[in-house]
């Protein structure tokens, strides 16, 4: 059925005669948009100009007759459904014309009630079947968002909700821009750009100007805005751009843009849309609670830093990531100086305190990048990815300052002050895989230790 301001069904009325013409658009004009023409030439070049639900015609006229018509409409126009008039009715030609594809046939002097019944009856066959139609594809998409529902990773989440948007609406070019709220830099995914264009809307959406998708509350249609300002800087072509905005409970937040690339977006396409984000936010909302429970496993519950099981993760991964960009890793090991005493002294509710007090001070020491862990007892790691050997030292050494010029609380009793003894270990020239870099920075910390605690020393040293 017709789609726009005016939703009525279109019918185009065909015949030379003009009273038969305005007989069938009085009859008909309180349910469909109708328009005229004496001619199946001037039909033809109506359809051109919008295509229509339905066409009455009748089957004697001068020119191009209205079986003629009825062939050319059914190879040029599948979908609109035709009704014959004709004033020399035979059974020959009423067979031939159902055969032809007409939705149905009458015979003149046509009956007004007749006519209205049949319309009516044509149009109502037309909805039901485009109801039909949007159920089937809405179902077929419901089937499709399945597969969200196994997405434990927001950025999976995105990433798959792009798939389904590009192969349901359908189109060819996308792309997705979400906050990560485990990793400080946006995230970002592309689907039908060339190498060189990845590289740019890359460099331009994440790093240089990037888009406030907060700013993007509800599914629309744009023509203009931010997005089509950074791709015109870097010499992309973009007509319209579906947005569909993405929210989860908690942190999780992104957008979906679909490049409408000549094809303008339908009103089915955009329910579709809907549909397939309303799955997808539930998905992102059950990864989030995945990932809070995640991380509780991996939160220690003194300090509410990394634990020691995070840490080992944490470490194969960043030695895969410096081995695979050829830059360097460096773990920081440090230990608490005769942190026993404070238990001992001021007891173990003070202690803990220390140690919440402790992880504040060294998280204002290091960057979003880094990972702080509590290794166990009072043993703390720090990994510093991309960070040299003799940077991070001087990292050990201001932190090894602070904390030693920090006043920790005892409760009623006076502050107290505390040590540190830091290990300094650098991958790759101190160690190749975990369980070597992490022995050598634990070494490099005892050996701190015996040249009298509160300093820092190199795993070169060893």
């Amino acid at each position: 059925m017709s789609a726009g301001p005016d939703a009525r069904a279109r019918v185009v009325v065909v015949d030379d005669d003009r009273l038969i013409r305005e007989l069938v658009s009085d009859a008909i004009g309180d349910r469909a948009r109708v328009e005229c023409c004496d001619s199946s030439e001037s039909a033809l070049d109506a359809l051109h100009r919008e295509p229509a639900d339905l066409i009455v015609s009748d089957i004697t006229m001068p020119g191009l007759s209205g079986l003629e018509l009825l062939e050319e409409v059914r190879r040029i126009y599948p979908a609109t459904d035709f009704l014959l008039l004709t004033g020399h009715a035979t059974v020959e030609s009423a067979v031939s014309a159902l055969r032809m594809g007409a939705a149905d046939y009458l015979a003149k002097p046509v009956n007004r009630d007749e006519l209205v019944l049949v319309v009516e009856r044509i149009l109502e066959q037309r909805r039901l079947l485009a109801e039909n139609e949007k159920l089937r594809e809405n179902l077929i998409t419901v089937e499709s968002c399945r597969n969200l529902i196994r997405c434990l990773e927001p950025a999976e989440v995105y990433t798959n909700a792009l798939d389904l948007l590009l192969q349901h609406l359908p189109r060819q070019r996308g792309l997705a821009l979400f906050h990560r709220s485990s990793i400080p830099t946006d995230g970002i995914a592309f689907r039908g750009f060339s190498e060189l264009e990845t590289r740019a809307l890359r460099d331009v959406l994440v790093g240089e100007k990037p888009i406030d998708i907060d700013a993007i509350e509800r599914i629309e249609v744009l023509a203009e805005g931010p997005l089509h300002n950074t791709l015109r800087e870097i010499g992309i072509e973009c007509e319209k751009v579906a947005a569909v905005p993405m929210r989860g409970s908690e942190k999780e937040l992104g957008v979906l843009w679909l490049f409408e690339d000549g094809r303008p977006f339908g009103t089915g396409e955009l329910d579709r849309a809907k549909l397939i984000a309303g799955h997808a936010e539930l998905a992102l909302r059950n990864a989030e609670r995945y990932n809070e429970a995640k991380d509780r496993a991996f939160i220690d519950d003194v300090t509410e830093v990394y634990n020691a099981r995070y840490l080992l993760q944490a470490t194969d991964r960043e030695i895969h990531r410096a081995d695979r960009y050829g830059n360097p890793l460096t773990v920081l090991f440090l230990d608490l100086d005769r942190f026993k005493l404070v238990n001992d002294q001021y007891g173990h509710l003070v202690g803990s305190r220390a140690l919440r007090r402790l992880s504040e001070v060294l998280l204002a020491c290091i960057r979003q990048v880094d990972t702080l862990a509590r290794y166990g007892g009072d043993e703390f790691t720090i990994l510093l990815p991309d960070t040299p050997h003799d940077v991070a030292l001087d990292i050990a050494e201001r932190i090894r300052k602070l904390v030693e010029d920090t006043l920790f609380e005892a409760g009623r009793d006076t502050p107290f002050r505390l040590s540190i003894s830091i290990g300094v270990g650098t991958f790759p020239q101190h160690g190749r895989d975990r369980t070597r870099l992490l022995d050598v920075a634990d070494k490099a910390m005892y050996r701190a230790k015996s040249l009298g605690r509160n300093c820092v020393c190199s795993a070169a040293d060893l």
